[in-house]
């Protein structure tokens, strides 16, 4: 099952994360998983508002996918089934922009 996943992410490069996948064994599982170097994205000080590049899309991108409905609670059982509810709801953004 896991050849699959690989052979449909291969074309990751980095993978941008939040500050909760801070670590090297993560950094070491993604890397052996599908190839790709992770980056996090960390707050800069807390109860200081600022503006990080990388942050915002990651913060953007949650707020995104918080807009459908479907993604409050995970009663997927299958993990094929979220990718493609996921791809969906970009999908859907993207057609709400044109």
């Amino acid at each position: 099952m896991m050849r699959q996943f690989r052979n449909k992410l291969s074309s990751i490069l980095k993978v941008l994360c939040d500050g909760g996948y801070t670590g090297e064994n993560f950094a070491l599982a993604v890397e052996e998983l599908i190839g790709a170097a992770v980056e996090i994205a960390k707050r800069s000080e807390l109860h200081k508002f600022a503006v990080i590049p990388k942050r915002w899309i990651v913060e953007r991108t949650f707020g995104w996918l918080d807009k459908c409905r479907r993604f409050w609670k995970n009663c997927e059982r299958h993990m094929e089934t979220l990718e493609q509810l996921i791809v969906l709801a970009f999908i859907r953004i993207i057609l709400k922009r044109y």
